[in-house]
This record gives structure tokens, C-alpha cells and sequence, in this order.
């Protein structure tokens, strides 16, 4: 793949918990130059946001992100996905519960694999959690991408309650804390 710059892109698949969180959080960041919401990990083929709701198809609301490596690396993101979500709660982001809202990563390399694995030991060793991370490594299957509906969700319902008090906090957080990484 080829970002619009001409530059190399890669892409990364990561869970944490609603995907319209980890897509508001990951489209503000420079480099990224696309985010689609959608389901991976389950046994359903073709899954839709109602089957996948009800927590019987094993699949987790996730994001692909494509961004170009020579703007932010797969470990920033690692970085910022484990700084704007709850790596810590098991099947759970704050009043969403199931194994949909799980956190994981879907490794699409080796050197992903190796990244995350360095990412959470380093985490760890820091004692940034008060708990143990919970976060599981797991097989890139087929990424289903989500209704039209759920993509750029926060953009299009930024007034929306639950975006008002779930989502406009990650996102504040991301823009206070790594001002420095997002798009100018």
C-alpha cells in the first residue's frame, strides 16, 4: 500500500472496547491516514452490529488503522491505544461489557507481535497500571469493516450523549497529553 504522500503504508488492527472510541482517538493522529470501525476475531462469517452486540459471534468491536511508519510507528500507536483505554478490565470499557468490548491487538507481522509483547512488558516494568493488563494478542482473522453508520461516529455525533461522556474525555486526553503527535 501507498499513502497519498507516495510513501509506504502499514496497517494495524486493534481492540479497545468500542470501536467509535479507539476510531475518534486514532483518526486525530498525524500519520494515520485511515481508520474503518469494524469486527474481527469471531466465528460468524459476515457478522453485522446486532449479531455482534449480542455477544455470540466471538468477534470485538475493532479498528484497522492505516498510517505511514514515517510519521508514527506501530509502537506509538501501541503507545497512544493503551493511554486512551482501560487495558486492565477483562471483556469490559466502562459501562460496555462482553467479550465484544475485549481489548486486544491483531498483530499483522512478526514485528508486530514483538512490538506489543515489548510494549506491555514495558508497561508493566513501569507499573503504569494498577492492575494487570488483560490484553490479549490474537490472530489476525478476516476484518469485517462496520455498517456505513459506524464509521467517523464521533465526527458525525459529537453531541450524542454517550460520545459527550465516553468518547470526548479519550479524546481530550489524546489532544493534552500527546499534543505533540496529533495532525497540525
Amino acid at each position: 500500500m501507498t499513502s497519498p504522500n507516495g510513501g509506504r503504508t502499514e496497517q494495524a488492527i486493534l481492540a479497545g472496547g468500542c470501536f467509535w472510541c479507539t476510531e475518534a482517538v486514532m483518526k486525530d493522529v498525524r500519520g494515520v491516514t485511515k481508520v474503518e470501525s469494524g469486527y474481527i476475531g469471531g466465528h460468524t462469517p459476515n457478522p453485522d452490529y446486532r449479531s455482534v452486540c449480542s455477544g455470540t459471534t466471538g468477534h470485538a468491536e475493532a479498528v484497522r488503522v492505516t498510517f505511514d511508519p514515517a510519521q508514527v510507528s506501530f509502537r506509538d500507536l501501541l503507545t497512544l491505544f493503551f493511554a486512551t483505554h482501560d487495558p486492565t478490565t477483562l471483556n469490559r470499557q466502562g459501562a460496555d461489557v462482553g467479550t465484544q468490548y475485549r481489548s486486544a491487538v491483531f498483530p499483522l507481522t512478526p514485528e508486530q507481535t514483538q512490538t506489543t509483547r515489548e510494549v506491555m512488558a514495558d508497561l508493566i516494568a513501569r507499573g503504569i497500571f494498577d492492575r494487570p493488563i488483560v490484553t490479549t494478542l490474537e490472530p489476525a482473522t478476516e476484518f469485517y469493516v462496520a455498517e456505513d453508520y459506524h464509521q467517523d461516529y464521533y465526527a458525525n455525533n459529537s453531541r450524542q450523549p454517550y460520545c459527550m461522556a465516553v468518547i470526548a474525555p479519550k479524546v481530550a486526553k489524546l489532544r493534552k497529553e500527546y499534543g505533540d503527535r496529533l495532525r497540525a
